[in-house]
């Protein structure tokens, strides 16, 4: 098994600070990072720099001193890099051996669909919560966002060697599920939007009438409402799995949220607030002291009506995720959900279940907005008033969708371009990373090989510039996956992809692979086959395809 040089790095870096500055040795402050400028080197350590106040020493010759160490404790360290360099005020700059680098190629081929995944002793019981749309309505382009980002964070940390649950969490009690029922029986009676009758909070898109002419029962009459009600709920939860499944997106848990009452989870956690003495009443309402876990104001648990907040359920919800053993939870929402975040924790840590402060995990996206033809498009037939998932399935496809979607920090507002994900070129990021994969197919069905052979290849051969780069690109990716992991980060990954294809395509455009040389074609096209095993990799993780053909 080949060796991770930024960990050795940072083993003999870690020697060398027990022995310059061994009070401080413990402390972080060693961790490498990639230098903006190639020309530094592979790994930088600011470590210097960061302890020369506290020990009262000049930067720059406390940086030379732990650069001298670094090799000196630990000499197996020069079979791995060149000697460390210091520059500017004091960084200490790495730069790795070519068959450092080059050795990379022979580790993706060893471990194949395994490259960049880690293994734990002992996972950590994970679930991630997404999408979770009132089914209500089809499925829109937020909740696309948030299938795509809840898929590839549940897949990168499962890639991380956690165990991980995907959940989907039904609203299905309430006010809008009521409309949606009245909404259906007027559609029923032949009563249209805008008709005398229409429920004033009613649903006004075509699904309605496609729902009311599925829906073969009695609609009027004792009893009427609630069989519409539980028809016109499964009927659109049906709907909405439907488009899940064609997204590529499944679920191992449906938790509804009427079980909750029905169970008496409600009930239970208002005792339990009560008990803890973190309530009190206040013209008539039940309150809770919200503000003591650092929300901005405290919260009503129980209105003077008797009917419970939304926040009361989502604490129940949250306290069944602590129990069934999730140490770790991940709701992925829409950035209007974010004033709910405060008060879900506060409630659990008043619930003094043993729950840890900051938990759930919160991966909060921004508004998604659908361009084409130059035009902003808003509203989608069926639906009535806004796009959905599968309008967007249906004018790009799968692949584009996932990868568009995943391709911007969550948190940042999107455009999504219809025209630039149907085009063909490079600007168009998930076809330029495919285009990388198949275009190494293409070379391996002109060279017609076994490409298991490639494994004895000498990589030593790979000297060139773009074959160091490409290289040491490829080597990023487990880093790349654990960050993106820890950080909660899926565009990271499709940044990484993008960079890597550009790598590819620049070494391809550069130099042949199929030459004469038997060594070094074997050389190439091993080279060719880590990027082409790479760029798989983390396209599944992402939930896209990798074709071998375009």
């Amino acid at each position: 098994m080949a060796v991770d040089p930024k960990v050795e790095i940072e083993a003999a870096l870690q020697k060398a600070l027990e022995k310059e500055a061994p009070e401080f040795a413990k402390i972080p402050f060693y961790s490498l990072e990639r230098p903006r400028q190639a020309g530094h080197g592979d790994y930088s350590s600011s470590v210097a720099l960061q302890l020369a106040k506290r020990l009262k020493r000049n930067p720059r010759e406390l940086a030379e001193l732990i650069s001298t160490s670094t090799v000196a404790l630990t000499p197996s360290i020069s079979s791995l890099i060149e000697e460390p360099r210091v520059d500017g005020p004091g960084f200490i700059n790495f730069r790795l051996k070519q068959a450092t680098k080059t050795d990379v190629v022979r580790k993706v081929l060893e471990a194949g669909k395994a490259y960049g995944r880690a293994r734990k002793e002992k996972p950590t019981s994970v679930q991630v919560e997404f999408v979770s749309a009132n089914p209500t309505g089809p499925l829109h382009v937020g909740h696309g966002r948030q299938a795509a980002l809840g898929d590839a964070l549940a897949s990168l940390i499962e890639a991380q060697g956690d165990k991980v649950t995907r959940e989907f969490y039904y609203n299905d009690a309430g006010a809008q599920i009521h409309n949606l029922a009245l909404s259906v029986q007027a559609r029923r009676r032949g009563v249209k939007p805008g008709d005398p009758g229409w429920p004033k909070d009613g649903y006004a898109g075509e699904y309605i009438q496609d729902i009311a002419e599925a829906y073969k029962g009695n609609y009027d009459g004792p009893g009427a409402l609630e069989a519409i009600r539980a028809f016109a709920v499964a009927y659109l939860r049906n709907e909405q799995d439907i488009d899940l499944r064609e997204f590529g997106v499944q679920f191992d848990v449906y938790y509804l949220e009427s079980s909750l009452y029905a169970d008496g989870k409600v009930e239970a956690v208002v005792k339990a607030l009560k008990d803890s003495g973190k309530t009190y009443e206040n013209e008539g309402a039940l309150w809770l002291r919200t503000t003591d876990y650092g929300d901005d104001k405290d919260r009503v648990v129980r209105k003077s009506d008797g009917s419970y907040t939304y926040f009361v359920p989502d604490v129940a919800y949250h306290l069944t995720k602590w129990e069934r053993g999730f140490a770790k939870v991940v709701n992925v929402q829409g950035s209007d959900h974010f004033g709910t975040t405060a008060r879900v924790r506060a409630g659990l840590q008043a619930l003094n279940a043993g729950i840890p402060q900051g938990y759930p995990d919160y991966v909060m996206h921004s508004m998604v907005r659908v361009v084409r033809g130059g035009e902003e498009v808003k509203i989608s037939k069926r639906a009535g008033s806004y796009v959905t998932l599968r309008d967007l399935l249906d004018w790009v496809g799968r692949d584009a969708v996932r990868f568009f979607l995943l391709s911007r920090r969550a948190d940042a507002d999107f455009v999504f371009d219809i025209d630039l994900a149907r085009a063909q070129t490079e600007e168009n990021p998930v076809y330029y990373v495919q285009y990388a994969h198949a275009r190494v197919c293409s070379v391996f069905n002109q060279w017609g090989g076994d490409a298991n052979a490639l494994r004895a290849a000498d990589v030593s051969r790979l000297t060139s510039e773009r074959e160091l780069t490409l290289a040491q690109r490829i080597s990023e990716f487990p880093e790349i996956l654990a960050e993106a992991a820890r950080e909660l980060s899926p565009h990271s990954v499709a940044f990484y992809l993008r960079s890597l294809a550009a790598d590819f395509h620049s070494y391809y455009n550069a130099e042949r692979i199929l030459v004469d040389d038997e060594g070094l074609r074997a050389a190439r096209l091993a080279l060719c086959a880590a990027a082409k095993q790479t760029l798989a990799n983390g396209l599944s993780l992402l939930g896209v395809s990798a074709p071998e053909k375009m």
